[in-house]
């Protein structure tokens, strides 16, 4: 994603969400400069909740190779009351380039030498 954009990806949660050391891999594909945002938000009843944010610059790989750049960060999060059928989301979105994709989650793993994005929650 490019300026101004951004994508989300949702999980319908059964019940609260445990405190502790949230971690975000979000290894990804950049095709050109962008500063990326990510939030993990708590969306209940239409109202979100920002429990953990990330900025970071990526620069494309020297040559315009077409490889994962890894991206991990950890978090202390509080727990939070959330109800069955309210959503944890992720959300990204780019700024500072033309490109609409300049950023690209890898969804293809280890054949770009990456991970496929995911949230490990604690216990």
């Amino acid at each position: 994603m490019g300026a101004g954009s951004s994508l989300e990806a949702g999980y319908t949660l059964s019940g609260p969400l445990g405190a502790g050391t949230w971690r975000l891999v979000a290894d990804g594909i950049v095709l050109q400069s962008v500063d990326v945002t990510f939030d993990i938000v708590w969306r209940s009843g239409g109202d979100d909740q920002v429990l953990a944010s990330w900025q970071r610059h990526l620069d494309p790989l020297p040559g315009g190779e077409y490889r994962a750049q890894p991206f991990e960060e950890s978090a202390e999060v509080e727990g939070q009351q959330a109800a069955e059928g309210d959503q944890l989301i992720l959300r990204f979105r780019g700024e500072g380039s033309d490109l609409p994709m300049a950023y690209i989650p890898n969804g293809d793993g280890e054949l770009t030498g990456g991970r496929i994005p995911f949230i490990d929650l604690p216990d």
